[in-house]
This record gives C-alpha cells, sequence and structure tokens, in this order.
C-alpha cells in the first residue's frame, strides 16, 4: 500500500463527496480516482479493498467535522448559562450543515453498516466515544444539565440536520433556528 498521507486524505475526502453524491453503491476506486482528479488505479494502491476505504472515510468525517481548539477556547469562556448551551447549538448545527457532503455520506455509512459489522464496530465505536467526548465537555464545562441533557440535544438535533440536508424545504433557515432554540429550551435546565 502506498505512503503519501496528503494523497491518502484527498482519496479520503473524494470517497466522502462519492458517497454523499452517489451512495455507498457508487462508491468505487474508479469513482473515488474520477473525483480525486487522479489516474484510474490509485485509490486501489492505497486501500486494500472497498471495507478499508468506507472505514477510512468514517472516520475522516469525524475529522473533518471536529469544531477545533478555537470554538472549544471560545465554549469554554462562554457563561454557564442555557443560552450559553444555545450558542454552541446553534454552531454546532452550522458547522455540520456546512459540510452537507460529510453528513449525508455519514449517513450513507450508517446504511451501509446495517450489512458490513466491521464498518458497523467501527462506526458505533467511533459515535459512541464522540458523544462521550461531548458529555465529558459539558460535564467538566459546568454548562446546565447533565449526561441525559446531551443525549437528548444529540439525538433532537441530529434528526433536525437530518431534516435540513435532504428536505431543506420542510423547515426553512429561519424555522431551523427556531427549532434548535426550542430544543435548547425544552431540553437544557434553567440556570
Amino acid at each position: 500500500m502506498r505512503q503519501n498521507p496528503e494523497r491518502r486524505t484527498a482519496l479520503i475526502d473524494a470517497a466522502i463527496e462519492v458517497l454523499a453524491d452517489q451512495g455507498a453503491r457508487g462508491l468505487t476506486f474508479r469513482a473515488v480516482d474520477t473525483q480525486a482528479g487522479v489516474p484510474i488505479g490509485t485509490a486501489s494502491n492505497y486501500f486494500a479493498n472497498r471495507d478499508a476505504l468506507l472505514t477510512q472515510a468514517g472516520q475522516r468525517v469525524f475529522q473533518r467535522l471536529d469544531p477545533g481548539a478555537e470554538v472549544v477556547g471560545e465554549a469554554l469562556a462562554l457563561p454557564r448559562t442555557r443560552a450559553s448551551v444555545e450558542r454552541l447549538m446553534h454552531e454546532m448545527v452550522g458547522r455540520i450543515t456546512a459540510f452537507r457532503s460529510g453528513f449525508l455520506a455519514m449517513l450513507e455509512l450508517r446504511l451501509e453498516a446495517t450489512r458490513r459489522p466491521e464498518l458497523a464496530k467501527v462506526l458505533t465505536d467511533q459515535i459512541r466515544a464522540n458523544l462521550q467526548e461531548n458529555i465529558d465537555f459539558h460535564l467538566q464545562s459546568g454548562m446546565p444539565g447533565d449526561a441525559e441533557t446531551v443525549v437528548m440535544l444529540y439525538l433532537a438535533l441530529n434528526w433536525l440536520i437530518v431534516e435540513r440536508l435532504t428536505l431543506p424545504e420542510v423547515f426553512g433557515d429561519e424555522r431551523t433556528k427556531e427549532l434548535v432554540t426550542a430544543a435548547v429550551n425544552q431540553i437544557v435546565p434553567p440556570r
């Protein structure tokens, strides 16, 4: 297997775009090569098989959705109030919906995981770890609410994001913002 990390990352990013555009069935090495603009056969030099490509695409989506140190630092500087949680939830929904192809690729990967136990394990471990990181951050930062608060926000806002990215006319931009605020007000206890 080839070891050029920049090329590998470009191929994985191309795989994410293919997943979002064509679905899991459209994810072939040839489609990835075409999307990445590299010679046909390149992806097969970097990934042992399609399962390896699927798994690495799933991991890459989470890397790209990471808010980064700057956003985390800003979050830690906020007052420990429901309004601060609301602000953070608006930022998160905005960040995720801005990476539309990543979220749609993740939906495709979740569906594919129902047929591929190895992929299911990777995604389960990754999502469980990501959710636990969010719970830990919330609790350690002293924001209002508990672990269940974070889980309920995760569940509610994930489906809102699905709706926003797949059927954007169900709730327009303004209604989506109102619903994020409503979810926070319903789920997060006042301080």
